[in-house]
């Protein structure tokens, strides 16, 4: 049956036809009949006892050049919607937060959520995983610029130090005990201190890849290999990693068994965790990236899975 489905996304025109996973995700629901609307953060309210939001009902094209088409542009309750997929990009800000809250605000049957507004805004990508510490490599959290030194030096080939709200590889250091800028870099990334830092072992295994994996409903259903650049560190896509096929493995499925139970509980119905060498690295819940390329690699379609559970939650509702 017909549902209406809501993107709470970044613009619609900044959407990439053929890399973009919440393109895929809206072009699969159109294809199924449903009614495709966006809406971003900014266009938000609540009045009347409920929460709303200008929403523009889209047709959607597979054309790089002019991918969409405005139907309808209107304030509209969000309690009209069946299901709403929240995809807008980190960071988790304050603005992030309270388009969380305003969401549920949508009486007493909201709308299906994916992911759940609630888990989007305690659920840490980068500090999830550390409550499976056995998963991850060695890890410290801290802003004490003395300990995050030592730990640098702990290892031969220092330790990655990432900003705890980064994303698409923004903010990534590898720091080494033997480099005179260890000091500076680990005062930039802390802001003299300021702010806590993730800082984790050097995986030598990164210069092989870092692999997403799709994960929906608990399940592994596809991996990516983002292999970086000789010049880089970093393997994400936004600064040059090359997508290279890569198969779920018996490592993948272990770290899988075990976040799934939490994952369904806190309504995390689609999320991509990040392997390296066998470790957890991140567990992204925000908007998940990799279906584009690992449909595009595998010949599979992972979108057709994320809107099958949909439907499927639809129609146990």
């Amino acid at each position: 049956m017909p549902a209406r489905i809501g993107f709470l996304i970044d613009p619609l025109e900044g959407l990439h036809v053929g890399h973009d996973t919440t393109f895929a995700l809206m072009l699969e629901c159109q294809r199924r009949g449903h009614e495709v609307r966006a809406f971003e953060q900014p266009h938000l309210s609540f009045a009347g006892g409920q929460s709303a939001a200008r929403m523009r009902t889209v047709q959607l094209r597979p054309d790089p050049r002019d991918h969409f088409t405005v139907l309808k542009d209107e304030l509209a309750p969000l309690a009209e919607l069946d299901a709403i997929f929240l995809r807008k990009d980190p960071p988790v800000d304050a603005e992030f937060v309270h388009a969380t809250q305003l969401v549920e605000l949508t009486g007493p049957k909201p709308p299906l959520f994916f992911n759940h507004p609630a888990a989007l805004r305690n659920t840490s990508e980068k500090l999830f995983a550390l409550a499976y510490p056995d998963l991850v490599p060695r890890t410290v959290v801290s802003r004490d610029l003395l300990a995050l030194r030592a730990f640098v030096g702990e290892f031969p080939e220092g330790a990655i130090v990432k900003p705890l709200d980064g994303f698409g590889g923004q903010g990534i250091l590898h720091c080494r005990r033997e480099d005179r800028n260890v000091a500076s870099l680990l005062e930039l990334a802390t802001r003299a201190g300021r702010d806590h830092v993730v800082a984790q072992e050097y995986l030598p295994a990164s210069r092989d890849g870092d692999k997403r994996v799709l994960v929906v409903d608990g399940e592994p259903l596809g991996a990516v290999l983002r292999v970086p650049r000789d010049d880089e560190t970093r393997a994400n896509m936004a600064v040059g990693g090359k997508p290279v096929r890569a198969a779920i493995d018996e490592a993948d499925r272990r770290i899988c068994a075990r976040l799934a139970p939490e994952l369904r509980r806190r309504g995390l119905w689609f999320v991509g965790i990040d392997v390296i060498g066998g470790k957890l690295i991140e567990v992204n819940v925000t908007s998940p990236t990799g279906i584009c390329e690992v449909d595009a690699l595998d010949g599979s379609s992972i979108e057709r899975d994320v809107i099958d559970l949909m439907e499927k939650k639809l129609a146990e509702r």
